[in-house]
């Protein structure tokens, strides 16, 4: 996470950024590694964890609860939508301090990489070497790209319906219609676009279709 990259990521922008398992391969496989993705990413986004995360997980409820996010310093992201998917990931961030998206990344994918090789028992690089990053230059694109993020499952028909769609444990969507019992995202931008979050689902389904059609084609082509 540390090469030159041609676009600097900005502070105070907005960025997709998503990366995908070295030759396609399958990066999250059960409940167990989907779950430890999203600990790592809520951990991470902070500037200054009490503790290496491992050592986090295994100190405690009661001493967990003294640590409490208020003391971990400001934010290296804002996370506005994620989705895990089979063999890569997405998140819509926001920089909140210079050099943020970059160092948030190495962590994610450090502290997945050694979870997921000690799990698997194996080793080496589980993702491709460099994230890919779009800035986000006007609303349009940011309402587009949540539902970009958050259609992923359908689209690519890890679940069939929108009603297993709705209820995906491992993206923000269910923090966007109410379905959560925990919360991550920052969603007040995106959610400000919406009077209702029935209006957002409404906004996600209306697409949906259309997009998975058009995740065919891409697949087809490539093929």
């Amino acid at each position: 996470m540390t090469s030159f990259r041609k676009v600097p990521l900005v502070t105070g922008e907005i960025y997709h950024v998503f990366n995908r398992g070295i030759d396609g391969r399958i990066t999250f496989s059960g409940i167990r590694e989907y779950s430890r993705a999203y600990q790592i990413m809520k951990y991470y986004r902070f500037v200054s964890p009490p503790l290496k995360l491992s050592v986090f997980l295994r100190i405690g409820d009661a001493k967990r609860q003294e640590l409490q996010e208020s003391s971990w310093g400001e934010k290296l992201v804002s996370i506005m939508c994620y989705c895990f998917m089979p063999n890569h990931f997405h998140f819509l961030l926001r920089q909140e301090t210079n050099g943020g998206i970059s160092r948030f990344l190495s962590q994610f994918l450090n502290s997945y990489t050694r979870y997921f090789n000690t799990r698997n028992k194996r080793v080496g690089p589980l993702f491709l070497d460099d994230f890919k990053n779009v800035l986000v230059e006007n609303e349009e694109q940011l309402l587009h790209l949540s539902r970009y993020i958050h259609l992923n499952p359908y689209s690519s028909k890890v679940v069939e319906n929108l009603s297993d769609l709705y209820k995906y444990e491992w993206s923000s969507l269910t923090e966007y219609i109410g379905g959560s019992e925990d919360y991550v995202c920052d969603r007040e931008m995106i959610s400000s676009y919406f009077k209702t979050s029935e209006s957002y689902k409404k906004f996600i389904s209306d697409r949906a279709d259309y997009q998975r059609e058009l995740k065919q084609i891409e697949n087809l082509v490539i093929d």
